[in-house]
């Protein structure tokens, strides 16, 4: 039978899609498709631990498997990506471990120019990461002022130059152009424009300003209860920083963490999860899910993620604890056994 060009046409289209989509389909290595558990651990180090997306493999330590005899370090803090590679933070050890992040084989370290590094982002081949300094953990309120952030040139993973932001620093976050750093012991999310590397007018917001998030303009930033105030979000419209914010009830003055997810807005306190709307004027006290963590236990680490809700069981600090994994609906879908101190979850997709 003769086959006219068209049909071949099609036949040919047919086959291009379909490879398409095995190459989408195929893991890019061992870690690809699912996520990280970053647990901090103590002096003896911390580890890494992976679960596959639908929770049917689990690797308790993929550090210390992908790369036998070497040592992660202690006090890890946080785990930032650049294309296939992963950078995470050992703030005890000032040292950045750079990786690959779907085997996990590590490529280099940077181990110079650091002092206690906290959290990462990239942006134009440069890593901006803050560093805490000499963070008197003793009296933390004195407010500490030499804390900086580290310009990483990724080409060579060497500390090119230090951005002095004379107060104290914590999470950062960029957001068009512009690096936001919590200032923890202060009122204040400090405001950096990367490429002149100059401070601006850092948004006043009250005390203890940690866990922040950014949608549709707004920034959002959980502030956790300072002296006589009560938890808040803070919400910062960036265009002009203007400034509202959701007090919260005492009821919930033990506010941990924040993540948006889709059109939703998820925060802890204590040990339970709660929603609202991102255009909310209110929070809400009613939780989707109280964590069934044991006693003593609390939220150290927590994500909203691929319809999940995954949060992280400090534990004892001296033994390995849990990390547990619930559907939107407050319903638990699975409990791992993780490293020492749990802290966060970081997505392989």
């Amino acid at each position: 039978m003769k086959l006219t060009r068209l049909f071949l046409l099609a036949i040919s289209a047919s086959l291009f899609v379909s490879c398409s989509n095995d190459d989408d389909n195929d893991p890019k290595g061992v870690y690809d498709k699912g996520f990280f558990i970053l647990n901090e651990g103590n002096s003896g180090g911390g580890s890494v631990s992976f679960a596959s997306d639908d929770l049917a493999n689990f690797t308790a330590d993929v550090y210390k498997t992908a790369n036998a005899g070497d040592f992660a370090g202690v006090y890890l803090q946080n785990i930032f990506f650049d294309g296939d590679k992963a950078y995470i933070i050992a703030g005890g050890s000032n040292v950045i471990n750079v990786v690959n992040r779907y085997s996990f084989k590590l490529i280099a370290k940077v181990d110079s120019g650091l002092a206690n590094p906290r959290y990462g982002v990239i942006k134009d081949g440069k890593a901006y990461v803050t560093n805490a300094n000499t963070y008197s953990y003793s009296n933390p309120a004195t407010g500490d002022t030499d804390d900086y952030i580290a310009v990483i040139d990724l080409a060579t993973n060497k500390v090119e130059s230090k951005i002095e932001l004379k107060a104290t620093a914590n999470r950062i976050l960029l957001e068009n152009g512009k690096l936001y750093i919590t200032d923890s012991y202060n009122d204040k999310v400090l405001v950096v424009n990367p490429t002149t590397k100059a401070l601006e007018t850092p948004v006043t917001i009250g005390y203890s300003g940690d866990s922040m998030e950014v949608k549709d303009g707004i920034l959002y930033v959980l502030r956790a209860p300072y002296g006589d105030n009560r938890s808040e979000i803070v919400k910062v419209k960036l265009s002009d920083k203007s400034v509202t914010k959701i007090t919260f009830p005492k009821s919930l003055d033990r506010a941990g963490y924040l993540d948006i997810y889709n059109d939703k807005v998820y925060y802890t306190s204590n040990k339970s999860v709660y929603a609202i709307s991102p255009s909310a004027t209110e929070a809400s006290t009613t939780p989707i899910l109280t964590a069934s963590l044991p006693t003593g236990g609390s939220i150290y680490g927590f994500a909203v993620e691929n319809n999940k809700i995954y949060i992280a069981d400090g534990g004892d600090f001296s033994s390995n604890s849990k990390a547990y994994i619930y559907n939107l609906s407050g319903v638990s879908q699975k409990e791992l056994t993780v490293g020492v101190g749990p802290n966060g979850f970081y997505f392989n997709n």
